[in-house]
């Protein structure tokens, strides 16, 4: 697994996250940390993964999504060769679903 630049307290980000209980408290905590903009392109990369993940082609995605290809073409980028962590999140999504 490759691993993710780290800095001095970056770990304290993530150990925040780790603490919230429920999707109320995920989105009062990152409307607080970040700005809509930022929620937004967060958003959008993720729903551009769970396509990708489904097999849907680069034109459809955009089209769906309103994503650019740039956008579209990195997210496919670390779906392939990131840190893996759409691999371990996408299959727990799916699971949920089918449950």
């Amino acid at each position: 697994m490759k691993k993710v630049d780290e800095k001095p307290g970056s770990d304290r980000l993530y150990e925040a996250i780790l603490q919230l209980h429920n999707m109320e408290e995920c989105k009062k905590f990152f409307s607080d940390l970040c700005t809509v903009s930022e929620l937004r392109a967060m958003e959008q990369r993720f729903d551009v993964a769970l396509l990708l993940w489904d097999g849907m082609i680069y034109n459809d995605i955009l089209e769906k999504t309103g994503a650019s290809s740039a956008t579209i073409s990195r997210v496919n980028r670390s779906l392939r060769y990131g840190a893996d962590g759409y691999q371990v999140v996408l299959p727990r999504l799916k699971a949920i679903k089918e449950d």
